[in-house]
């Protein structure tokens, strides 16, 4: 079969999937492009970010520069473009209490930068949710930016936080955005404290969507947490010789740090590995920031990282094993790094 007349196909809406038409140059269609469907081929679709030794973006790689492998076998690519695609975006902010004062004026700046940037390309959308508590949707999908800010300033930081149980929510949304690249970034300041979803489980839905996860951590270490309600009650003096005290040492047991204010609970700091363990399958990457001003450009970097990534699609193997699929891309110069989706279940 010749070139021309390969299979060229867009992906399905819940992942891994699409469908194809026949007689169609794959290189002449952009993977934003529309087709008709006419028969159910499989597709599997990465999107592949690129960066030398240094961290920079690398451009102007062609379709010949890149290897894919599937369970360590190579496929062949079907479908391949490096052109800027139009992006469906959702945010997940967390409005914990511990995101208040600093924090939260930062993010809302970041945000809105963010969003000028986004909304640079008139087919860009992005939606936000909430989370502290419980997650909330706050703005659907939108390309307005004065609705977003307006959701934004509408936000209030308290409670706990349930990271996990938002980032589940998000996912299904982002998978119904209207363009072919889907992500979602996520910013916290915490651990996930009150999620009624496990990580593994999370994982397992993600690695089911074709969803870019990102997540930025806002490492508080050098700011206490403030625990909310009633100091903790102290206890009534114990008379000496008391359990463990040194013989005549004539000390009373240390007191109990007073008000209950200023500690930091031990849970409460942002668990990189977990962020990782989140955001690294899918192809995304977790940023940890020490401070919130730095949030402005951490968001900028994953803008401007959405707008230089490669697309590359090869023909499924076509089982439907329920199993989880390894994928791995390189590239020639073996001085570059690449970063795409590790692989896939094959529901």
């Amino acid at each position: 079969m010749s070139v021309a007349a390969r299979l060229a196909c867009v992906a399905a809406a819940f992942g891994v999937v699409g469908v194809c038409v026949r007689a169609q140059d794959p290189s002449s269609i952009r993977p934003d492009q529309g087709v008709r469907f006419k028969s159910g081929v499989e597709l599997i679709n990465v999107t592949a970010t690129v960066s030398d030794s240094l961290g920079r973006f690398v451009s102007g790689l062609r379709q010949s520069d890149f290897a894919v492998y599937e369970d360590n076998n190579p496929v062949e690519v079907t479908q391949f473009s490096a052109d800027r695609v139009p992006v469906s975006l959702g945010v997940a902010l967390d409005t914990s209490g511990s995101m208040a004062g600093r924090k939260m004026e930062a993010a809302r700046s970041a945000l809105g930068r963010f969003a000028d940037q986004l909304f640079d390309q008139s087919d860009d959308e992005l939606f936000l949710y909430r989370f502290s508590n419980f997650p909330a949707l706050v703005q659907g999908w939108t390309n307005d930016r004065r609705r977003l800010l307006g959701a934004l300033d509408r936000m209030t930081p308290n409670g706990a936080t349930a990271m996990y149980d938002a980032i589940s929510e998000a996912i299904p949304l982002a998978q119904q955005g209207r363009n072919r690249k889907r992500a979602l970034v996520v910013i916290s300041d915490g651990n996930d404290t009150v999620s009624h979803l496990s990580i593994r489980d999370l994982k397992e839905q993600i690695r089911q969507s074709e969803v870019l996860v990102y997540a930025i951590g806002i490492d508080g270490e050098s700011e206490p947490v403030l625990r909310r309600g009633p100091p903790p009650r102290i206890p009534m003096p114990i008379p000496l010789p008391f359990p463990g005290a040194p013989r005549g040492s004539g000390r009373w047991p240390p007191p109990p740090i007073s008000g209950g204010t200023s500690r930091r609970l031990p849970d409460d700091r942002v668990n990189a590995g977990a962020l990782r363990e989140i955001t690294d399958d899918s192809g995304g990457r977790t940023e940890i920031v020490r401070d919130p001003q730095d949030l402005e450009p951490a968001t900028a970097g994953i803008a401007d990282e959405l707008s230089r990534q490669y697309f590359l699609a090869y023909d499924s193997p076509g089982r439907k094993d329920g199993r989880w699929h390894s994928i791995r891309v390189e590239v020639k110069n073996h001085d570059y790094r690449v970063r795409s989706r590790r692989g896939y279940i094959a529901n």
